[in-house]
């Protein structure tokens, strides 16, 4: 079976390192970005994006994050930036900057609050779409968004040449199923629960959290899924369920920085509104990736 994947199968929604004072950690993210592809085994690497805290970083400082990453992964890995906001001219601004940066395609999350009528989603994204050369994701959330993208929106954008697929987290195996049947969108799993389920009806792959730390074994499921070892990618999928919950009982941002802290990697603190992991929640963090098969140190 081949499955298109224009920027890989594993992708990793990367953490932004953060300083004791709140900068951010550059040399941090470099050395994350590296052990990401080199041990974790992402094809790609996803850049101010949520779990990237891109809601409280400047433009100056996603720019100068996609130039670090781009420079330590090499031509290891793919490199898609989140250039998503609520305003669509914020939007092109951020797009344009990350094609001069020199990122391989973009991810566009649906503007968030305003809850936009469907025809100005496509408007929203089609303007967006236009103003770069890049191949462009659609990042469907509503649960943090508010709105989603309807079927028919999506079917109507796959139209555009430069809109090349979505990162689903809908959480609607139907609706995703009809769109995958109406249309060539790639669909990348952007959900670590639905991971293994979207590859059934037909995802190319995954924009992962988890991936920060099971990156290794997303790949090995994705592999055997492809080549048919359906039982084994199921135990994977299974054996990783403890790190899928684990990740997410608080924003993603502040456990995986917690976890990374936890493997000796670069994490830091968080931005607010966003506060760092409690001890209890640190705790439970620990005996969550203990169960889901991570080796911690110590």
């Amino acid at each position: 079976m081949t499955i298109l994947a224009p920027f890989g199968r594993t992708m990793t929604a990367m953490i932004t390192p953060m300083t004791s004072d709140g900068s951010v950690d550059y040399k941090g993210a470099a050395r994350l970005a590296s052990y990401l592809v080199d041990d974790m085994r992402n094809e790609g690497l996803v850049v101010n994006g949520t779990t990237g805290e891109a809601p409280t970083t400047t433009d100056e400082e996603k720019e100068r994050l996609i130039r670090v990453v781009l420079e330590a992964v090499g031509d290891r890995a793919k490199v898609v930036a989140g250039v998503g906001t609520n305003i669509t001219a914020h939007t092109i601004h951020l797009a344009g900057q990350a094609e001069r940066a020199g990122a391989h395609g973009l991810l566009v999350v649906t503007p968030y609050y305003n809850k936009p009528a469907q025809s100005a989603l496509a408007a929203h994204f089609s303007a967006v779409a236009d103003s770069t050369g890049l191949p462009v994701l659609i990042y469907d959330i509503p649960a943090r968004t508010g709105v989603a993208v309807a079927t028919d929106t999506l079917v109507r954008l796959a139209e555009h040449p430069r809109i090349a697929g979505v990162k689903d987290a809908k959480g609607d195996l139907a609706a995703t199923s009809q769109v995958l049947a109406r249309t060539g969108l790639v669909y990348y799993s952007g959900d670590d629960m639905f991971n293994l389920p979207l590859l059934s009806v037909g995802a190319s792959g995954f924009i992962s959290v988890t991936a920060h730390v099971v990156g290794d074994r997303l790949h090995e499921m994705i592999e055997a899924f492809t080549v048919g070892r359906n039982g084994d990618a199921r135990k994977l999928h299974l054996d990783m369920l403890p790190v899928n919950v684990g990740l997410f009982r608080n924003q993603a941002a502040v456990l995986t920085k917690a976890a990374m802290e936890m493997l000796g990697l670069p994490g830091g603190g968080v931005r607010g509104p966003l506060i760092p992991a409690s001890e209890d929640e640190r705790r439970q963090l620990r005996e969550d990736l203990t169960a889901g098969g991570v080796k911690l140190p110590g």
